[in-house]
């Protein structure tokens, strides 16, 4: 069960630096080189994540060691080297002893066991500048040199029980711990980075499968004729000792069979930590196929016809759309039609329900397609390992949930009986990384799960949309000897990050990978492509980004700028890459390497999620202990709610400025170096704004914001706003906070990202975290009659028990539930605002200088209006009909007037899409030629074109 915080952004501590130095990670870096992009919170795991660090320690000689070989606290980090936590004595002797039976003892103050030993002596000066660079954490440990050891020994070496034990001068052990090895088999092993993993097909349909296991002692395949019962028939697998991959050449009969690995290998999580030689019977992290509940992998060719939905070789894609253009529509694969009864029962919840092109929720994909939208953001669909994939294994909440009352415990109580066996999960919790997800297939057995996954995406395409994947490749569900462990009962100790005592770092959630070592960032690029190449996906976004090397991420996008349709049948250059770029854990501030962090990316092309103007917009931050805490789209100052939270009024007032500069620079796609005028008079660059103590202004590019206002993360942008708007705030006057606050992140330069239903003013009745929460919390409603989900009882305990003070008098208010007018009425002003985007060059100018040169703020500086912005783009030259567009934000209660010098007596009008509104508030909107006063209705973004 994931902890209570899985998918909430983790707190900000610490500070995120504007750049940092470069690691070269010698060995590690070998890798081949590809490349990425970004999204939004710490994790956009399960909230948004913000760029400040939690800083991480660094490893020091000074350390006791102490006689203990369940830890593994020194580091075997190339051929040559041990590096050992504690000042090396020189009158002491060191030794690098392994034992193949695994059974090295201590416990009688003498070293016993079956072992060989390698002699160590320290080296006076300690790890070489190289070394350093490459293990910056490490830096100030002693360093060992290995004596007259030859490649054979070495790998000997590895396949056994590790040690490093100090004696003194009398011969009697002072010291011994166990050791990590990542290192060295990124040296010893390095040309394992070429070799090709999984089963490869050749022309005339034979398989070849290969495992990377350099410290089994024996692998064997285990072939199955059947998904789930039946004996195996067991065949030999020889090791190449270069690369330390083992591999079998298969007929064509093999196809269609199911395997597993039989891996002999010293394990020093086993027996209870103590460590001990074992025999896993494991699934291929390679796998592209699957039996149900991801027991057996499956031989099958993604390139076989038979798996292919017709005209899937033609497949006619939507033009492809750049990141400094492109628009994100976030859509959980189960939440798209579980709640829609247009959608036939036995497809609900499905890949299959995408097929349904007559169904509400397709209907509703192709209108939001033809708004504007161009992508299809689909949280994780790669096997996940917290959902039962057979039906008959799920369970549902053994309660009427529609009878308790919308303020209720009983909802909540009565998830958490089952939460951890329905069907509901957002999915961060990585199973097997290159293989669709079997609950959401009709039938999870075998290769049907990846004709439906291709077909979803192909009915997606038709609808006009791309589809982009949620990637998950910064931790696993479980590690060690866990049951849906995988690849730390392959190779113990190396996929996995680890701690100075050889603990699996947690930072993540769950266990983290270590994409720094040479074949964890090879298994990410190459998951990656297959599903580019082999399923068509046109993006990715990837969960937790920071904690990947920056340098694993441009490999990424190499690999995919490699893909052409001539060869691959995908244009791999036009892929869209984003991630979160959130600093914190046991990596912050480039502990490990240099991360791929929001400031880290920038220049790289690759988006980060644009958290300053979210929180500059909502208010407060997702772990305020006063949920109230208002912001520029919710009524700070100008429309205050009485919280103590938001300050006294003067406090009120200067935080609201604060966040209007947050916006601007939010706005221009949060460029380091854009130069305005902030709300002081100051003329500052979007890097010497504050956002609390980093620079709002982080990117070089655009296109590498990835700008929102919420996503699955944190509460729904309406229950935000139920939070911090007035209780007594008209429906009418929430549905108008709410578009305008959608605003900010549709007229904005970058990549504008939309969580799915916020344009319907989607609520999961103010739960903060719903990673966890069923479908009743998480319902999405595309018919207006099933209402926005608001009221449907107390929010989970687990994640939200602390603020349901706050919550009970809100759901408890029918004022608050959404009718089908007001819905609607949120549904409407999105799509205009999404035509009124897509109808002009202006919100998507491309380049850090083309927004220097047209977009200002003529209203900012000291006197300029609390909760009232304007935006004015200067786009003579570009295509389109107008010789500038000017946007006013209007989030008061009241009409403003902003009068803009350049406009004086120009012919200036609303955009032609709100001028026939069917809100006749924003038609009320007007412009004095005169005086180029632009006058706006309270509560309301007004978009004028000038010709």
């Amino acid at each position: 069960m994931r902890p209570p915080y899985h998918r909430s952004e983790r707190p900000r501590a610490g500070r995120s630096p504007d750049s940092a130095p470069p690691a070269a990670h010698a060995v590690r870096a070998a890798v081949p080189v590809l490349a990425a992009t970004a999204l939004a919170l710490p994790v956009l795991f399960g909230a948004t994540a913000s760029a400040s660090a939690v800083p991480a320690p660094t490893e020091s000689a000074g350390q006791t060691v102490g006689v203990d070989l369940t830890a593994q606290r020194a580091h075997w980090i190339d051929r040559t080297t041990v590096l050992w936590p504690a000042e090396a004595d020189t009158e002491h002797t060191y030794a690098l002893v392994s034992s193949a039976e695994g059974d090295l003892d201590l416990s009688e103050g003498v070293l016993g066991g079956t072992h060989q030993a390698l002699d160590l002596a320290p080296a006076p000066d300690g790890p070489t500048d190289e070394q350093r660079e490459a293990w910056p954490h490490l830096a100030d440990l002693s360093a060992l040199t290995i004596e007259g050891a030859n490649l054979p020994l070495l790998r000997s070496a590895l396949t056994g029980q590790l040690a490093v034990v100090e004696r003194d001068g009398e011969g009697a052990v002072t010291a011994a711990t166990g050791v990590q090895i990542p290192g060295v088999l990124d040296d010893v092993y390095a040309a394992a980075a070429e070799t090709e993993l999984g089963a490869v097909w050749d022309s005339r349909g034979r398989p070849t499968v290969s495992l990377w296991a350099p410290t089994a002692q024996s692998v064997s395949l285990e072939l199955y004729d059947d998904p789930t019962t039946g004996t195996s028939r067991t065949v030999r697998m020889r090791q190449d000792h270069r690369t330390g991959v083992w591999s079998v050449k298969g007929p064509v009969s093999w196809s269609g069979r199911y395997y597993t690995f039989d891996v002999r290998v010293f394990s020093p999580s086993a027996d209870e930590g103590r460590g001990a030689v074992v025999d896993n019977r494991v699934t291929d992290p390679y796998s592209v196929s699957l039996a149900t509940g991801s027991t057996r992998s499956h031989l099958v060719d993604l390139s076989d016809p038979d798996l292919a939905p017709q005209g899937w070789s033609e497949l006619a894609k939507p033009e492809a759309v750049p990141s400094h253009a492109a628009a994100v529509y976030e859509l959980h694969v189960r939440d798209h039609s579980v709640s829609d009864p247009t959608v036939p029962a036995e497809l609900r919840g499905t890949f299959a329900a995408f097929t349904e092109s007559g169904s509400t929720g397709m209907r509703e994909l192709a209108d939001l397609a033809d708004d504007g939208v161009d992508y299809v953001h689909l949280l994780p669909v790669f096997d996940i390992g917290s959902v039962p994939e057979d039906p008959a294994d799920r369970a549902e909440p053994p309660c009427d949930l529609d009878s308790f009352a919308p303020d209720s415990e009983e909802q909540q109580a009565c998830i958490a009986e089952v939460r951890g066996e329905d069907a509901f999960n957002w999915g961060y919790d990585p199973y097997h990384y290159t293989v669709p997800e079997g609950s959401y297939a009709t039938e999870p057995d075998g290769a049907a799960r990846l004709t439906e996954f291709r077909r979803m995406v192909a009915a997606l395409n038709d609808a006009g949309l791309r589809v982009v994947m949620d990637v998950v490749y910064n931790h696993t569900h479980q590690a060690g000897q866990d049951e849906q462990s995988v690849l730390d009962r392959i190779v113990p100790g190396y996929y996995h990050r680890l701690e100075a005592d050889g603990g699996v770092a947690t930072s993540t959630c769950c266990p983290n990978t270590a994409p720094e070592h040479l074949m964890m960032g090879k298994l990410v690029v190459d998951s990656v492509t297959t599903w580019a190449r082999d399923h068509k996906v046109d993006g990715f976004r990837f969960d937790l980004m920071g904690h990947h090397p920056k340098q694993n991420i441009l490999d990424v996008r190499a690999a995919l700028d490699e893909l052409t349709l001539e060869e691959d049948g995908v244009d791999g250059a036009s892929i869209l890459l984003y991630g979160e770029g959130w600093n914190f854990g046991e990596v912050a501030d480039d502990a490990r390497f240099e991360q791929a962090t929001q400031t880290n990316m920038a220049g790289t092309g690759v988006g980060t999620f644009n958290d300053r103007l979210r929180d500059g917009v909502r208010g407060g931050g997702p772990f305020d202990e006063d949920p109230r805490a208002q912001g520029f789209g919710s009524g700070l100052y100008t429309d205050p709610n009485g919280s103590p939270a938001n300050g006294t009024e003067e406090e009120q007032l200067a935080r609201l400025l604060g966040y209007q500069d947050l916006v601007k620079v939010g706005l221009t796609g949060n460029l380091r170096d854009y130069r305005f005028t902030d709300s002081s008079g100051r003329r500052v660059t979007g890097g010497e704004v504050d956002y609390n103590g980093t620079p709002a202004g982080y990117n070089l590019a655009p296109g590498e914001a990835v700008t929102y206002v919420d996503a699955h993360d944190n509460e729904t942008l309406y229950d935000a706003l139920a939070y911090k708007l007035p209780q007594d705030t008209p429906m009418d006057d929430r549905v108008r906070m709410q578009a305008l606050s959608l605003g900010t992140a549709v007229f904005g330069q970058g990549t504008v990202f939309v969580h799915a239903g916020s344009e319907r003013l989607r609520s999961k009745s103010l739960d903060r975290n719903s990673y966890d929460s069923g479908d009743w919390f998480n319902r999405l409603n595309w018919d207006c009659g099933q209402g926005n989900n608001f009221g449907v009882g107390l929010p989970p305990a687990w994640d939200n028990e602390d603020k349901w003070d706050y919550a009970r008098p809100l759901l408890a208010d029918p004022a608050l539930v959404a009718d089908c007018a007001a819905i609607e009425e949120s549904r409407e002003r999105f799509g205009e605002m999404m035509r009124v985007r897509a109808s002009t060059p202006a919100f998507s100018l491309g380049t850090a200088e083309e927004i220097q040169a047209r977009v200002s703020f003529p209203t900012s500086g000291a006197d300029e209006l609390p909760g009232v912005l304007t935006m004015h783009v200067d786009t003579r030259g570009l295509d389109g009909d107008w010789s500038s567009v000017t946007v006013v934000f209007n989030a008061t209660p009241d009409t403003v007037d902003q009068g803009v010098d350049a406009l004086a007596g120009g012919a200036v009008a609303l955009h032609p899409v709100q001028a026939e509104s069917g809100d006749e508030v924003v038609r009320g909107s007007s412009f004095d030629p005169d005086t180029g006063t632009l006058t706006v209705p309270p509560r309301t973004v007004a978009v004028f074109v000038q010709d």
